[in-house]
């Protein structure tokens, strides 16, 4: 359920919360490589980059990408941070692989979002002892989740059990009102049924610091999840006492075109794969880089304390529009196919591995490893139109959706994008 149709309701299922902001991000560049993932821990894969045009191959710790990239995918002018995820891939039933696009998610219009997703930043809530946050700083990156994982193997009453979960979509209905990542209604495996609307990838990043570390090499023991089983009203363990703004992601991803199940694997399992070649879903994964212009999201962190989130009412930032936001692109720099059309297998060295062990990496891999120069991006951006409502174009507004005409030059919808025969 998208969370400012959550708020609105009467009786919330989750605890009182202090405020938040919520905005989305349109696709910057799909590629191979991850630069958070050290060489031996996992063959590159390929990856869905949003946020600011700074992203690389190197990825500086001491550089400033706040004041270094030009533009970002994301509403907001002030976050050029980096966001990214492991891509989705649909298996058809004679063996090839092809890119399942990604759509705009409920009420982030005007406009449509090329791909992406939606970030939110949360603040804590009580009954949490501490309300104060710290914001990030330059050099503060982190990553949820291990790709590498083919199984349930992590305590259910633990909040890492629901950290990196699907929601399957029926319809244009969003699902039950409720905390994304609460079980029966959103699985920590892939959905092994038909979504006829839509699965969507909730993502919860560690929302407690060490106060210490900005980057180990592990890119995760200086955070960590609150104690319990929830992300709202916990506390921090004592071995990472300071509080961050509570990170969230949604990416949803269009498999209506693959809804057949004539195309489905003969077998009857779920065709759906992660680009590290992992068919459970439990390997789902996330990283962030922190590049929010200088002390921009402090402010919004202290001003934009609705339950809302809506963007215009964030007078802190300023608002892009979403033909700016589809726009801000990066070259590919490993020249090969990964999307767009099917494939024989997966890109790089990433076998199907369906566990329950862990994934390990194949030897001997021969995969183009190389990168180019190429030039920037002039083709305009593909977008897929939802199922769902975006913004509000009606005589009577909906509680909490963006009117579509509230931000000069929006553009309207764009025709349904669909893969190519196999």
């Amino acid at each position: 359920m998208y969370w400012t149709s959550l708020l609105a309701a009467v009786t919330l299922a989750i605890p009182s919360v202090h405020g938040f902001i919520r905005f989305g991000c349109s696709n910057l560049v799909t590629e191979r490589f991850d630069p958070l993932v050290t060489p031996g821990q996992v063959s590159p894969h390929v990856h869905q980059v949003v946020g600011g045009n700074r992203f690389d191959l190197a990825m500086d710790p001491n550089e400033d990408f706040g004041a270094t990239a030009t533009c970002t995918t994301c509403r907001f002018k002030e976050d050029k941070s980096n966001y990214w995820t492991a891509v989705l891939y649909f298996r058809h039933r004679n063996g090839s692989y092809i890119r399942v696009p990604q759509m705009a998610n409920h009420n982030t219009g005007p406009g449509l979002q090329s791909g992406g997703m939606t970030v939110y930043y949360f603040q804590p809530s009580p009954p949490t002892k501490d309300l104060n946050i710290t914001s990030f700083a330059k050099g503060f990156r982190m990553l949820v989740g291990n790709p590498m994982r083919r199984s349930n193997d992590i305590d259910p009453s633990t909040a890492a059990a629901q950290a990196t979960t699907f929601r399957c979509f029926q319809g244009t209905s969003p699902g039950a009102i409720g905390a994304p990542g609460t079980p029966p209604e959103d699985t920590f495996s892939l959905p092994n049924k038909i979504c006829t609307g839509g699965i969507r990838s909730n993502i919860y990043f560690p929302q407690c610091w060490n106060g210490k570390d900005l980057d180990p090499a592990d890119h995760q023991s200086h955070v960590a999840h609150p104690v319990g089983n929830g992300f709202f009203g916990t506390d921090c363990p004592a071995s990472h006492p300071v509080r961050l703004p509570l990170l969230f992601m949604e990416i949803n991803w269009d498999t209506r075109p693959f809804n057949d199940p004539k195309i489905w694997p003969k077998d009857g399992s779920q065709p759906f794969v992660f680009s590290m070649g992992d068919p459970t879903g439990y390997g789902q994964h996330a990283d962030y880089v922190f590049g929010w212009e200088g002390d921009s999201l402090k402010r919004a962190m202290d001003v934009c304390t609705g339950a809302d989130g809506l963007v215009t009412k964030c007078s802190a930032l300023t608002v892009q529009t979403t033909e700016e936001m589809n726009n801000c692109r990066v070259p590919v720099k490993v020249k090969e196919v990964i999307e767009d059309k099917y494939l024989k297998q997966l890109p790089g060295c990433n076998p199907i591995q369906r566990g329950p062990g862990y994934a390990t990496i194949p030897k001997g891999c021969n995969a183009l490893s190389t990168t180019f120069n190429a030039p920037s991006p002039t083709y305009a951006p593909a977008v897929v139109t939802p199922p769902w409502t975006v913004c509000n174009a009606g005589p009577t507004p909906e509680p909490l959706t963006p009117a579509c005409d509230s931000i000069p030059g929006e553009k309207p919808p764009a025709p349904v994008v669909t893969p190519p025969p196999a």
